[in-house]
């Protein structure tokens, strides 16, 4: 069984490569993209039967990770959000949290942790 991930990150590089990594190595299906605090929240809010995992970046192009984090709080208990980001850092992660982030993983150092959560949490919605 495949994973829908949705995924708001601003970087075309970043992007590209995290899907090929999540596609690969975490049988993970990106079902779209976004590079706004916008185009996330509408897409999210819009397709709510289409996604299990949405996969936010904090600094945008326009707007914030933050926001979309705090408009996704009321999502199905089986959908997770996670934060990826350069600015993991404690404050960060414990604000993610408080806003609904099911994890936080820093983009330069934690991908590997990245792919294992998301096997993981595959693994526990196809049981």
């Amino acid at each position: 069984m495949k994973f829908r991930a949705y995924i708001v990150e601003d970087s075309p590089t970043i992007r590209e490569n995290l899907i090929e990594t999540l596609q690969e190595l975490a049988l993970v299906d990106a079902v779209g993209v976004a590079e706004t605090e916008y185009e996330g929240k509408r897409w999210l809010a819009h397709n709510d039967d289409y996604w299990d995992l949405a996969i936010v970046d904090l600094f945008l192009k326009e707007g914030s990770g933050l926001n979309i984090l705090e408009s996704c709080r009321r999502r199905r208990p089986d959908q997770k959000m996670i934060v990826l980001s350069n600015h993991a850092t404690d404050d960060v992660r414990w604000r993610c949290a408080q806003l609904g982030a099911d994890a936080v993983f820093d983009k330069s150092t934690e991908i590997e942790a990245l792919v294992d959560y998301c096997l993981k949490a595959r693994e526990e919605v196809s049981h």
